[in-house]
């Protein structure tokens, strides 16, 4: 393809991602606040470790942001603007409100620069193993030139609309894993108090009907009651907020996201929100205690 392409977050979804753009061809430097991460990467990788956004920008074709907020998102792009060519190509894989990706791709689209929102899901390994399933909002003409780039980070590239769309499609996804990861948490710790051997019922109950991607990835660390972090407890609350604010829009309040924001409020305070998710079996467990009131 000859493009060079700009990493922009090296964090546990950003390293990987930028990893398997590498092993493609199309990596030619890497950016991330903390300088010294950007260092290592390059330094293991063969490719350059910038230190000016604007010089990345201005050395690459494409620029791929993997970032934690809209704050973020914003100064990246204000600090990559002076150095994007006018035919350049933004793609953001953080996850970050609508609203941020309309803002981004007017601002860029002034410039003749294109913008995608290009939000990804599948966890670190779906980042690891290039898995990922991506939402892609934007321009259409712009998402065929930037296709080939996101084939190489997912297995499912979905196009779903004008700007925002991919944002508003992670939303849906955000308010889907927080049910979803109540359930499995509570379903585990029924199991546990009902003195079942938990890994058993992990493989057994792995490909029936009530199982799903965090069942089967997820359980075990609730098994193991240890949570290294693949989706962290603060940055799912970051998202559910976004999604709170987004359905309010509509009038709406969500059941689900209020009862998990509340128990990540909890998680937070008593010191887990950099573990993942999953140690919301912490709070369910206690519900089986013989000594509640």
């Amino acid at each position: 393809m000859g493009l060079k392409i700009g990493f922009v977050g090296l964090g546990a979804m950003g390293a990987p991602m930028a990893r398997n753009l590498h092993a493609a061809g199309l990596l030619a430097g890497v950016w991330n606040r903390t300088h010294d991460k950007a260092l290592a990467l390059g330094a293991e990788l063969g490719v350059l470790a910038f230190e000016d956004l604007a010089k990345l920008a201005a050395a690459t074709d494409a620029v791929v942001l993997c970032v934690s907020a809209d704050a973020d998102v914003r100064a990246v792009v204000a600090a990559l603007m002076p150095g994007l060519r006018s035919d350049g190509i933004v793609i953001d894989c953080s996850t970050v409100s609508a609203e941020t990706a309309r803002d981004m791709h007017a601002q860029l689209g002034s410039l003749g620069i294109g913008f995608l929102d290009c939000p990804v899901s599948g966890g670190v390994e779906g980042a690891r193993l290039a898995t990922l399933a991506i939402m892609v909002g934007g321009d259409p003409a712009v998402f065929e030139r930037a296709r080939p780039m996101l084939d190489k980070l997912g297995r499912t590239v979905t196009y779903m609309g004008t700007s925002g769309a991919g944002q508003a499609t992670k939303a849906t996804n955000q308010i889907m894993c927080a049910g979803i990861i109540q359930a499995v948490a509570e379903a585990m710790a029924f199991a546990k108090a009902e003195g079942l051997p938990l890994e058993r019922v992990i493989e057994a109950l792995g490909k029936g009907a009530g199982s799903s991607w965090y069942f089967v990835n997820r359980a075990p660390f609730m098994a193991k009651e240890n949570y290294p972090a693949g989706f962290r407890v603060r940055l799912h609350d970051k998202d559910l907020r976004i999604c709170r604010a987004m359905a309010a829009a509509h009038g709406a309040e969500l059941s689900v996201v209020e009862s998990t924001l509340a128990e990540y409020a909890r998680l937070i305070a008593e010191g887990h929100g950099d573990e993942d998710i999953s140690s919301i079996y912490r709070l369910k467990t206690p519900l089986f205690s013989s000594d509640q009131p």
